[in-house]
């Protein structure tokens, strides 16, 4: 595994593999990798040739009262585990080597940011599709894999190789979920141990979603009321937002249609600890 920090050295080397004809494939990541990460690099082994993955913690995607400083950065640590899960190349850039002096281009993203994670993380999504695209242009991939945990991202990123006209297939990567059914997260390392058994709420909360809408329940305003009761009457946690998106547009889904899919969406604290899970449910039988 070859370690790049320099963004036109990654640039090249990803040209000279497209003119080699090899199929690159990529993972986004900012670090202290886990178990999601890693399924991630296997979808992106079995899907080409080569992998490059990339750990940078981006500034410009973290609000003023965030744990940007505290992030952990455990770099040695993912440098290993980056090998033993055959990555060919680590892109781990400086903060400086992305955002020089004087850069001033970002993008906006539009409604699709505006809600959910948009709300509670105002500017959030603008700084995460800038620097997303920036890695696109620098490892020049074939094909992303993202994981479906970060849902709202991943509808975004779709959003942004169709509206700029990316060459570029994305990947989804199912959840990754402890023992629990907590989805395995970087900020779980936060968790208390009492919290991280606490934090399993909110998969329960996703089962019992999943069999409402399975007794043919149609009402996901209500599906999603109960389930912010369920998770707020736990001790020690509480919910920012809970709510059902259709699956083709990502907006908010009050009634289901038989046979359509619809997405979850949580976040929700856990003593301090902010965490998001979501769930695709397929509503069942004839709406009631």
């Amino acid at each position: 595994m070859q370690i790049i920090t320099e963004p036109g050295q990654m640039q090249a080397i990803a040209e000279k593999l497209r003119l080699n004809r090899q199929l690159i494939g990529v993972v986004m990541t900012m670090g202290a990798l886990h178990e999601g990460h890693l399924s991630l690099v296997k979808l992106a082994r079995e899907s080409a040739g080569t992998v490059i993955l990339t750990i940078f913690v981006n500034p410009i995607q973290f609000g003023p009262t965030e744990d940007l400083h505290r992030y952990p950065r455990p770099f040695e640590q993912d440098v290993a585990l980056a090998q033993s899960a055959g990555v060919d190349y680590l892109f781990a850039p400086a903060v400086s080597s992305i955002y020089p002096d004087h850069y001033h281009t970002t993008l906006q993203c539009g409604a699709l940011a505006e809600q959910f994670e948009g709300v509670q993380r105002p500017g959030h999504f603008n700084g995460m599709a800038t620097v997303v695209t920036k890695l696109f242009n620098i490892t020049k991939p074939h094909r992303a894999i993202f994981g479906e945990k970060d849902a709202q991202q991943l509808a975004i990123i779709r959003q942004i190789v169709a509206d700029l006209n990316l060459d570029i297939t994305i990947v989804p990567a199912p959840i990754v979920r402890e023992e629990n059914g907590l989805a395995v997260s970087s900020r779980n390392v936060y968790l208390s141990s009492q919290e991280r058994s606490t934090a399993g709420i909110l998969y329960r909360g996703i089962c019992y979603a999943e069999q409402r809408l399975a007794e043919q329940e149609s009402d996901l305003h209500a599906v999603a009321a109960e389930v912010k009761e369920m998770i707020d009457s736990e001790p020690g946690c509480r919910t920012d937002y809970v709510g059902f998106v259709n699956e083709e547009r990502f907006e908010l889904a009050e009634r289901a249609e038989q046979g359509k899919e619809y997405r979850l969406l949580i976040a929700a604290y856990c003593g301090s600890v902010r965490l998001i899970d979501n769930s695709r449910i397929r509503a069942q039988g004839q709406a009631k």
